[in-house]
């Protein structure tokens, strides 16, 4: 994965492009939220949940209530 930062003028342009035009104070803010999001899922995306089983499999009700924490 790339570890390039977005910039705010790059944020900007993004959004102006997905319809969502962006007030001058706000590009900062973007920028940052948009590459720990982006950090956040490169962590999850080198997880191996191989041995996790499928949404499926869970069955709500069906735990064993316990006290301990």
């Amino acid at each position: 994965m790339s570890s390039i930062e977005l910039t705010p003028p790059e944020a900007a342009r993004w959004a102006a492009r997905a319809g969502l035009p962006l007030p001058t104070d706000r590009h900062a803010a973007v920028a940052a939220t948009a590459d720990h999001i982006h950090s956040v899922v490169a962590v999850l995306r080198e997880l191996d949940f191989g041995d996790t089983p499928l949404a499926g499999a869970y069955r709500a009700g069906e735990e064993k209530r316990d006290a301990a924490v």
